[in-house]
């Protein structure tokens, strides 16, 4: 962090300037911009925060919104100066330009990614304030700004080659060494400007070898039973939740993969994950690979059987269904290369289906003993299917793809280009079955709607209704004062009496950056 700061400041990229900044008069503090709440200007958001918009993604100045409050006590920040370091982007334009420009013809850039670093780059760049007058934070290795340290815009991306660094001494063979290595990142669009301007632009700005963005996948917003999700507001399911409820982990990478908003927003909804569970991968996935272990290890000594791939019957098209794989599994692989993930995941269950569709009317005791050899080609390329459902389910959920090499007393392999169906060989002994998935009660989609909705909506309620009767009591203990202020007896009647004091909303002004000859 402080190598990038300082041949920044040594290239002439960073700039002290006086500035005003949200102060808080009550609590006698200086606020992060994102403890100050208010209307948005652009949008008219009504919850939007001092550097950001949630709703419509603006970034913003604290004074830039609409009745500015304090996060804390609720009272209005007033303007202070305070000396601050700017990141010169508007030097940096040429540059960012530049590299953008390529990068977005060299890799793979979400449509939204491109379209907001470029609605950034038209408007033109401006110098950024990467210090703050907080108590934590990385401290300024700057004489003066002892009690002020450096603001997230600027090290929360350079947090990654931080963290790589904590993690080995070797981090510049991936940070360093744009020749060799290619950036993937993953973000939601607010977070975009970030990591296509700011990030960049530090690290051109130290006229050294970084590894820059190459890929960017930038979603949309993923939004909570036709709401917003918001932690701080108690609106939505996170983490903490999902992990106290006892659903697997795979269930919820696979739904919130396959509801990915990476072209527009999308709903998280109890009733599509129950069904996304129930339907799709205990019905579709953990449903073939399931039935046809437990058929080879009961009536087959848990041996693969003899078979061939090239084997041909009038009443299937084994070739042909082969050929389908194999062409799923180029669809998968081009989706993957470029990182749609949520099209990738669509096109394995395709692939499962496949599996499916092989077993149907075929994989019976009746057909064992009717037509053994079809009924062993079924079950030789089935399992030979499972292992490369287990490939190409690890990046999605792993969990499950190491319960399948488990069942198969395999490794989980590579994805190939073009799938064998002859790794598994006969004679080779798989393992015992195991569940992927279970059923989830459809009860439940009620239970957690009340627990993660109506609860905390009543949670809400419950601090709105806290607030009024703290205003109710303030204003009481007001009047009270007023009271014993009011005139003694036998003043005239009908004289006024003054029993509150009222003030003026005041319009913030503008943040105001001082030039140089007037400090």
């Amino acid at each position: 962090m402080h190598e990038i700061f300082l041949k920044l400041h040594k290239e002439g990229f960073l700039e002290e300037r006086t500035t005003k900044q949200p102060y808080c008069e009550k609590h006698d503090s200086f606020l992060a911009d994102r403890f100050v709440e208010g209307t948005c200007p652009k949008c008219g958001y009504d919850d939007a925060r001092g550097d950001q918009c949630d709703k419509c993604g603006s970034l913003l100045d604290p004074f830039d919104l609409i009745n500015p409050k304090c996060k804390v006590d609720g009272a209005a920040p007033v303007p202070r100066d305070t000396a601050h370091i700017f990141l010169r982007l508007d030097k940096l334009q040429g540059e960012i330009q530049t590299w953008f420009e390529k990068a977005v013809h060299d890799g793979s850039w979400s449509a939204n990614g491109v379209a907001i670093t470029k609605a950034w780059l038209d408007r033109g760049l401006e110098g950024r304030s990467i210090t703050r007058d907080l108590k934590w934070g990385v401290s300024v290795p700057l004489p003066g700004y002892e009690k002020k340290v450096i603001y997230v815009w600027f090290d929360a991306c350079i947090g990654y080659p931080s963290i790589t660094a904590n993690y080995t001494d070797e981090w510049e063979k991936w940070w360093k060494n744009p020749d060799e290595v290619k950036l993937y990142q993953f973000l939601g669009k607010d977070n975009v400007p970030f990591h296509t301007v700011i990030f960049p632009g530090s690290v051109l700005g130290t006229k050294d070898k970084w590894t820059k963005l190459h890929t960017l996948s930038t979603t949309e917003y993923l939004n909570y039973e036709n709401t917003k999700f918001s932690k701080s507001r108690g609106v939505g399911v996170f983490g903490n939740n999902a992990q106290e409820i006892g659903i697997p982990a795979s269930v919820w990478r696979y739904y919130l993969i396959a509801n990915r908003p990476e072209t527009g927003d999308t709903q998280f909804e109890w009733q599509n994950f129950v069904l996304a569970n129930n339907s799709e991968l205990l019905a579709n996935f953990g449903n073939f690979v399931n039935r046809v272990v437990k058929f080879v290890n009961a009536k087959l000594d848990g041996t693969v059987p003899e078979f061939s791939a090239s084997y041909a019957d009038d009443s299937f098209d084994f070739p042909g269904w082969i050929a389908d794989v194999n062409k799923l599994l180029g669809e998968y692989i081009e989706e993957m290369e470029s990182v749609k993930l949520k099209a990738s995941l669509a096109k394995f269950m395709e692939i499962s289906s496949k599996g499916n569709l092989l077993l149907q009317y075929r994989l019976d005791n009746a057909n064992l003993v009717a037509h053994p050899e079809r009924t062993k080609t079924v079950l030789g390329l089935a399992l030979n299917l499972a292992s490369l459902l287990a490939s190409l389910s690890s990046p999605f959920v792993p969990a499950a793809a190491e319960s399948i090499v488990r069942q198969l007393n395999s490794k989980l392999e590579f994805i190939p280009e073009t799938w064998d169906p002859e790794v598994l060989k006969p004679g080779h002994k798989i393992g015992k079955a195991e569940y992927l998935f279970t059923r989830i009660d459809d009860k439940k989609v009620a239970e957690w709607k009340e627990q993660f909705g109506g609860t905390q909506e009543s949670r809400a309620a419950e601090v709105e209704a806290k607030r009024k009767k703290q205003e109710e009591k303030d204003r009481k203990k007001a009047k009270k004062a007023a009271g014993r202020q009011a005139p003694a007896p036998g003043a005239a009647d009908g004289a006024p009496l003054e029993t509150a004091a009222t003030a003026d909303i005041k319009t913030l002004p503008i943040r105001e950056v001082l030039k140089p000859e007037e400090k």
